[in-house]
């Protein structure tokens, strides 16, 4: 099986095309205004209709109204919703499209109920927990947190780089990964080098694990 991987806070049209060249699955839109990474619906637009075929674009929210989403929606080309807050299953759903449903790994989350209250997301992004920032922290958490049973695969986040994406998918056992500022020069600016060196990492661990565990 091999490991899916998000280049998320893309900004720049430069920046999605290099994710695509590295051989990333999907990139990430960040359409929440107190982010640092935040793309307007104009400018994402313009980064959408360079992209080559084949690639996913997944469009990042924070409790947003359902006007705003169908707005993005109106003008930007998404293949996947990425809900980030404390929306419920009923409002993910409404939009016709697959979503992700991250969940923030404070001390105190029951990752299990998350799991019970959205049967129907496509996939779980477990992240970093901070109280003033949604994403793209550079910090990591316990991946062996990770290694929990939901009903759709798990996407780790949270301060992953080159350097240590390995270690975190075998300790946590991840289907994918997901890198923001892992692969950065700075906040939205992503480093050609970084990221080709983030998806080599993870290729390089699929091909190990493979040699260990054939029959995967």
């Amino acid at each position: 099986m091999r490991s899916r991987i998000k280049i998320c806070g893309v900004t720049r049209s430069e920046d999605a095309l290099t994710a695509a060249e590295a051989g990333a699955d999907a990139i990430g839109l960040m359409f929440f205004e107190q982010s640092t990474r935040y793309i307007d619906p104009t400018a994402a637009h313009r980064v959408v209709q360079d992209l080559p075929a084949f690639l996913t674009v997944v469009g990042v929210f924070v409790d947003p109204s359902e006007s705003f989403v169908r707005e993005v929606l109106s003008q930007v080309r998404l293949s996947i919703l990425q809900f980030h807050g404390d929306e419920s299953a009923e409002h993910c759903e409404r939009f016709n499209l697959p979503y992700i449903k991250a969940i923030s790994m404070r001390e105190s989350v029951d990752v299990a109920r998350v799991g019970i209250a959205h049967p129907h997301a496509a996939a779980f992004l477990l992240d970093t927990f901070s109280p003033s920032q949604v994403g793209g922290t550079g910090k990591t958490f316990d991946w062996e947190r990770a290694n929990v049973r939901l009903p759709a695969p798990v996407l780790l986040a949270g301060g992953l780089t080159p350097v240590n994406v390995g270690q975190a998918l075998s300790r946590s056992g991840a289907w994918g990964v997901d890198v923001s500022s892992g692969v950065e020069s700075s906040p939205g600016i992503k480093n050609e080098g970084k990221i080709h060196s983030f998806c080599d990492a993870v290729r390089l661990w699929d091909q190990a694990r493979q040699v260990a565990e054939p029959n995967l």
